[in-house]
């Protein structure tokens, strides 16, 4: 019994030396326009749910949801957000195969994930993808006006979708039903 566990010792050090020595002297791929393996995809977003649910407070929003704060956050995506996670004219973004991860073309592909989860990523930003902390450029109320717009996209209310489409000639119902090629390397968890 103890040859095995010495073994199992032996192999798990060997792993983990392969794979320092494999980081150190530059053998892994760093390109952010490379298509990475399915397996690391898994671990990252493996990782990054996890992270979430163990960081991330389940905190609700302060402010209603209300026509005038959807619209607020609508605007704020816009200025802020949409260069890297689609416009709403539902273009996906010119920079969805220049990072790595892709951004989540959150326009084509909304997001599923629960109000603290959805803020938590846009306060804190995520390390490693080019998301940054926006609690250091947006106000505390902005942070939750997006995050509100962000996790209603698929159940705006009328007034919101008019303004949408006055603004991007075209209304987010136009599109709802419509098949949309999968953008990005991001799963969503509820």
């Amino acid at each position: 019994m103890r040859g095995f566990i010495a073994g199992v010792i032996i192999t798990i050090l060997a792993l983990f030396v392969i794979a320092l020595v494999v980081a150190q002297f530059g053998y892994l791929p760093t390109s952010a326009d490379a298509t990475p393996p399915a397996f690391e995809r898994k671990i990252a977003m493996s990782a990054l749910d996890a992270s979430m649910e163990r960081h991330a407070p389940r905190a609700s929003n302060p402010l209603p949801a209300t026509d005038a704060n959807l619209i607020d956050g609508m605007k704020l995506y816009t200025m802020n957000c949409a260069v890297c996670h689609g416009t709403l004219d539902f273009k996906a973004s010119l920079l969805e195969h220049s990072m790595y991860p892709p951004p989540p073309q959150i326009i084509l592909d909304p997001l599923d994930d629960p109000e603290w989860h959805i803020y938590y990523a846009i306060r804190t930003g995520v390390r490693y993808t080019g998301m940054p902390a926006w609690n250091m450029a947006l106000k505390e109320q902005d942070l939750w006006k997006l995050t509100a717009f962000l996790s209603r996209l698929e159940k705006l209310p009328p007034a919101v979708q008019e303004e949408w489409k006055k603004a991007y000639g075209v209304s987010p119902e136009s599109h709802k039903g419509e098949e949309h090629e999968q953008h990005g390397a991001h799963e969503h968890h509820d």
